[in-house]
């Protein structure tokens, strides 16, 4: 009886090993939501692994001074670039699956508006991105 029990002990280790991890990947994508508020002057919140868009949103705004355009993204990144020579002129923001795409297209839009010495401000991913 007793390798009987130690067996039961092993399958009942194993189902509930197994239902922790189902249960972080449950946790993990319901909480995958973000955004990136952007403003003038360089002004930026941001936010990352909110449950809800409106969350994500809200807490990006509060971060940001002035008036801000908000973007969301759900596992994927955001990056905002600003024209150092002039912060309050040209800058650009992206929303990308990967960081190193959100941030090369977020400095290229910079320099695409006129910027002379674009440079990231801002990155913000979420969960998965």
């Amino acid at each position: 009886m007793t390798s009987f029990t130690t067996a039961q002990r092993r399958a009942l280790f194993v189902f509930a090993l197994t239902l922790a991890i189902s249960g972080s990947r449950f946790v993990t994508e319901a909480w995958a939501v973000g955004a990136l508020a952007v403003g003038k002057c360089g002004a930026y919140g941001q936010a990352f692994d909110h449950a809800a868009e409106a969350g994500a949103l809200a807490a990006a705004r509060k971060q940001c001074k002035g008036e801000c355009t908000t973007v969301t993204m759900k596992r994927a990144c955001a990056a905002l670039a600003v024209d150092m020579a002039d912060p309050c002129g040209a800058h650009g923001y992206a929303v990308k699956p990967r960081i190193s795409s959100s941030l090369n297209a977020a400095t290229r839009k910079c320099y695409e508006l006129g910027g002379k010495e674009c440079v990231i401000r801002a990155w913000v991913c979420d969960a998965k991105g």
